[in-house]
């Protein structure tokens, strides 16, 4: 009887060591850890587990310089955007374009200027730098600073003396034209919110009370806030107004006078936000369904996005959406067909992902790319919990990440783009 006791100890013990041993996997090694076999998320440290910053890329407000020590956090780290300076000059040669094309009719009250407003999403942003400087590049009203466009609001500039803008000039069809930034400034809320779309109407309709026949061209950082501005006052008095994202409802406005907007390819982002996710969790080459296709038969083309291995930074190129194409983007949601095959889950077992949008108040980031990725975390057999922000302080979002450990991966939009230490401290811990 003591033997048989002793004997089934020992097996017991046996089947212990080799459970042990089967949970000591890693994901970096790229073979059979034991978050890819389904393992619990607890068996990877936190600060080693994927993860990839997406729409705010860490950088210094100020400089533009990109925080590389948030960028190689741990070897599966990436960035997932879209390329800011091409998207820019696309934007501001869109609004160029519309200009020339529209030279008889453009000059509202025929003082011989061409006059625009233009708001700014949030100064200490790269993408809102690169639009601000694409838009003032096209329209030859830039002028440098420091060796660059200058970015700065030029507050109000009804009689071309504000220092951070210069008047232009364009040539067109034999004639010079005047251009000339009227007023422009951040469109920050009383509670410290960028990129706010109230603020924008509120602007617009401070401008035309003071200068409305003057303006011409409504430049907008975004849809949201270009929305804002034309349904406010744009729509009805027939002033083209231009904007950034491709959000459905300013696609859709195009038909009623919105003079276009950029699709900066939501629905390779949403998918690049977690399709490198999915890789690092199953421990394949990280080009997996990118570059070269998966097992599903996903692949993206190169004319949709390009990776810089320096930054460890994959982005989206950018399309421009005007009267002529704008049907081809009226469902901004629609997941991309070229990887939009589902994944085998008993080769891809779920994983679960935490997940935060800086502002849930924020209309691309909320009706556009979270709808996006939640098509996109079925197809890739991840369960995402998806957090909203307040679009102001880090604190209301980093209070929610109590508990990294029950989390095989993390996406993080955080609400400032230096503040990126105030995650990593947490999964570090």
């Amino acid at each position: 009887m003591k033997k048989k006791v002793v004997s089934l100890m020992l097996v017991a013990l046996l089947a212990l060591s080799l459970a042990a041993c089967g949970g000591s996997g890693s994901s970096s090694e790229g073979g059979t850890d034991a978050a890819a076999e389904g393992g619990s998320s607890a068996e990877v440290a936190n600060k080693d587990k994927p993860l990839v910053w997406y729409n705010r890329q860490p950088s210094n407000s100020s400089t533009g310089e990109l925080d590389m020590t948030a960028l190689n956090f741990n070897k599966d780290t990436y960035y997932v955007g879209f390329d800011a300076n091409q998207g820019a000059e696309l934007q501001g040669t869109m609004i160029k374009d519309y200009i020339e094309a529209n030279i008889d009719t453009i000059d509202r009250n025929g003082d011989g200027v061409i006059g625009y407003v233009l708001a700014i999403g949030d100064i200490g942003h790269n993408d809102s730098i690169a639009r601000t400087r694409g838009v003032r590049k096209a329209l030859d009203t830039a002028v440098e600073k420091d060796g660059d466009i200058d970015s700065t609001p030029a507050g109000t500039n009804t009689d071309g003396s504000a220092t951070a803008v210069k008047d232009g000039t364009l040539e067109i069809g034999g004639k010079t034209y005047t251009v000339r930034e009227l007023a422009s400034q951040e469109m920050k809320n009383s509670a410290g919110a960028t990129w706010d779309a109230a603020t924008a109407g509120n602007a617009i309709s401070t401008w035309e009370a003071s200068f409305g026949d003057q303006i011409d061209i409504v430049a907008s950082n975004n849809d949201g806030m270009g929305m804002s501005m034309f349904n406010k006052w744009s729509k009805d008095n027939k002033v083209p107004t231009f904007g950034y994202d491709a959000n459905s409802d300013a696609v859709a406005a195009i038909a009623e006078g919105y003079g276009g907007t950029i699709s900066q390819h939501a629905d390779v982002q949403a998918y690049l936000t977690l399709r490198v996710l999915r890789n690092a969790l199953d421990g394949v080459d990280i080009d997996t369904g990118i570059g070269t296709a998966d097992d599903a038969g996903n692949v993206l083309s190169d004319d949709v996005y390009v990776y810089n291995a320096d930054q460890r930074s994959y982005y989206a190129l950018n399309v421009a959406v005007t009267a002529d194409n704008y049907q081809d983007f009226t469902d901004a949601t629609k997941i991309y067909d070229p990887v939009s095959n589902q994944l085998d889950e008993s080769a891809h077992p779920t994983k679960k992902v935490w997940l935060d949008i800086y502002n849930a108040a924020d209309n691309f980031l909320s009706a556009t790319y979270q709808p996006l990725l939640q098509n996109y975390d079925d197809v890739l057999n991840l369960d995402v919990e998806y957090i909203g922000g307040d679009g102001q302080t880090e604190s209301n979002i980093t209070n929610r990440l109590g508990n990294p450990s029950q989390y095989d991966a993390f996406a993080i939009n955080m609400v400032k783009t230096d503040n990126a230490a105030s995650y990593t401290s947490i999964l570090s811990q």
